[in-house]
C-alpha cells in the first residue's frame, strides 16, 4: 500500500484524499485542512426544538399536561432530531473537501465525551459538537475552558447537582483524570477543591453560567495555589503542571498513528506541545510530517468510520442514505454521540472483537452485493430493539481496475491499493477467485473484481492502516 493511501485513511476517512496528498504534499495538505471553512448555520431539523432555557421549560411543562398522542409526537420529534444530527455529521465527514477537521472533531468528541442519551437536549449536543469543530485545530487549553462551560458537559457530568454545601465531584474528577492530566498527577484534595470551584456552574442559554445561590465564593487550594477559583482558573492552574502535555499527545498518537504509541514518542511530542503553548496546529504538523517519513504501515486498526467509508469510496457508492451508515456504525460499536461511558471508545483491539469482526464482514457482504438494503436485510444484523422501519433502494456498485490487465495484474492493483503485504496462500486464494477464464473486458468483469474486493475486505491485513 502506498504511503499516501495509508495517510489518506488516517487523516480522512477513506482513500479519497490520496490524490490531494500526492499532488499537494503532506504539509500543504495539512495547511489546506487547517484553513478549511465550515458551515455554522443551524441545521433545519433543529429549528423547532428548544434552544433557550425558557423554551426548554415550556416544552417540559407542555409534556406534563399533554395527552398520550401529543407526548408520543413530541418524543418522536426528539428521536427524529437525534438521528438527523448523526446523519448531518456523517454527511460532513463524507463531503467536506478536507475532512481532517471532521476527523479531529471526532477525536475531541471521544475525548470530551458527552452523550445525547444522558444530555437529552439535541441543541446542546449540537452546541457541544460545534465547539469542537471551531476549536478543532486551536488551543487545547482554550478548548478545555469552553467545553467544561458547555450545557452538554455540565449536564452529562452532573455539575447541575454540584452546589455549595452539597458537592458533586464528577466534572472536577474527569477534568483531571480524563480531560487533561491523567491519573497519578493530582490528589483527592485537588478534586474536592475543584468541585467547590465548579459549584453552581449550571445551564445557561448559550453556555453554562454560575448561579449565585449555589456557587462557593470561599478560597480553595488547588495544586498548591489558594484563591477563590472558578472554572477558567482551574484550567489555567492545571496547564501549569509539568505532566499536562502527555495525556493528550498519547491520545492523538493513538487516534491517528499507533494503537500502542511508545512512551518515548509521547514524551517527545508532549515536550514540544508545551513549547508551542498547547497549540494544536504545530503539534499535528510535527506528528504527521515526522511519522509520515517512517515505515508505520499496519500499526493501527481501522475504526468503524474508516472501515465503512472506505468501503463506500472503493465501491463508488455515493447515494446511500446516511441513516444506513449510522446503523452500520452502531452495529460495529461506534454509535455517534453515545459512547458507552465517559472514557469513550477504547479503540485498538476493541474494534476487532469477534462480534464486530462479524458485523464488518456482514457490512461488506451487503454493500458488495449491490442488493436492496431493506428492513429485512438490516433486521438480520439487528437485535429486537433495533429493528429498522425504513426500506432503501437497490444500490449501484462498481470498482476501479485496469481493464487492460489480466487476473494477476488486477490482483496486484487491488493489493497495492488496499493491503500492506500479500502472503503466498493469500495470493493463491485471490487467483482462485479470478478464474482462468476471467476477462477484464467482459461486461460482467466488475462483478468478479468486486467479489475479489469483498474477499480482501475480510482479511485481517485489511483491518489495519
Amino acid at each position: 500500500m502506498k504511503k499516501s493511501n495509508v495517510w489518506s485513511l488516517r487523516l480522512g476517512f477513506s482513500g479519497k484524499e490520496f490524490d490531494k496528498i500526492e499532488k499537494l504534499g503532506l504539509e500543504k495538505f495539512l495547511k489546506h485542512s487547517y484553513d478549511s471553512n465550515f458551515d455554522k448555520q443551524l441545521p433545519a431539523f433543529l429549528d423547532d426544538g428548544p434552544k433557550t432555557l425558557i423554551e426548554l421549560k415550556e416544552l417540559r411543562e407542555s409534556i406534563k399536561t399533554a395527552d398520550t398522542d401529543a407526548k408520543r409526537k413530541i418524543l418522536k420529534q426528539e428521536i427524529y432530531s437525534s438521528v438527523e444530527l448523526k446523519k448531518w455529521w456523517i454527511a460532513k465527514m463524507q463531503n467536506d473537501e478536507f475532512p481532517l477537521r471532521e476527523n479531529m472533531v471526532c477525536f475531541w468528541h471521544n475525548h470530551f465525551v458527552s452523550t445525547s442519551q444522558k444530555v437529552k437536549v439535541n441543541y446542546w449536543i449540537y452546541q457541544h459538537n460545534m465547539i469542537l469543530r471551531e476549536h478543532a485545530f486551536g488551543n487545547f487549553k482554550e478548548l478545555t475552558k469552553q467545553i467544561i462551560k458547555s450545557n452538554a458537559m455540565v449536564k452529562y457530568l452532573d455539575n447541575v447537582d454540584n452546589k455549595k454545601g452539597k458537592y458533586n465531584e464528577n466534572l472536577s474528577r474527569e477534568l483531571l483524570e480524563l480531560f487533561t492530566i491523567g491519573i497519578g498527577n493530582y490528589t483527592e484534595s485537588d478534586i474536592k477543591n475543584g468541585a467547590r470551584a465548579l459549584a453552581g456552574l449550571n445551564y445557561g442559554d448559550d453556555n453554562a453560567v454560575y448561579r449565585k445561590f449555589a456557587e462557593d465564593n470561599t478560597d480553595k487550594t488547588y495544586f498548591g495555589k489558594t484563591g477563590n477559583w472558578k472554572a477558567d482558573d482551574l484550567v489555567d492552574i492545571i496547564f501549569e503542571q509539568k505532566n499536562i502535555p502527555y495525556l493528550i499527545t498519547r491520545k492523538i498518537l493513538k487516534w491517528f498513528v499507533y494503537d500502542n504509541p511508545s512512551k518515548e514518542l509521547v514524551t517527545y511530542y508532549g515536550d514540544y506541545f508545551r513549547k508551542v503553548k498547547f497549540e494544536m496546529q504545530p503539534l499535528l504538523t510535527k506528528i504527521f510530517t515526522e511519522e509520515y517519513t517512517k515505515d508505520v504501515s499496519g500499526t493501527k486498526i481501522k475504526n468503524p468510520l474508516v472501515y465503512i467509508l472506505q468501503l463506500l469510496e472503493e465501491l463508488h457508492i455515493d447515494d446511500l442514505d446516511d441513516g444506513v451508515i449510522v446503523f452500520f456504525l452502531k452495529q460495529q460499536g461506534m454509535d455517534l454521540y453515545n459512547q458507552v461511558n465517559v472514557k469513550g471508545w477504547d479503540g485498538g483491539n476493541s474494534w476487532l472483537t469477534s462480534q464486530i469482526y462479524l458485523q464488518r464482514n456482514n457490512t461488506s457482504d451487503i454493500l458488495c452485493s449491490g442488493r436492496s438494503i431493506t428492513r429485512k436485510v438490516l433486521n438480520t444484523m439487528s437485535s429486537e430493539s433495533e429493528k429498522q422501519k425504513t426500506e432503501y433502494e437497490k444500490i449501484d456498485v462498481k470498482i476501479d481496475f485496469n481493464s487492460n490487465g489480466n487476473n494477476k495484474t488486477i490482483i496486484t492493483e487491488l493489493s497495492n491499493r488496499l493491503l500492506f503485504n500479500v502472503s503466498d496462500s493469500m495470493q493463491k486464494d485471490m487467483e482462485n477467485l479470478q478464474k482462468y477464464d476471467f476477462s477484464p473486458k467482459d461486461s460482467h468483469a466488475d462483478f468478479a473484481v468486486i467479489r475479489l474486493f469483498n474477499y480482501i475486505s475480510k482479511l485481517p491485513e485489511y483491518q489495519l492502516i
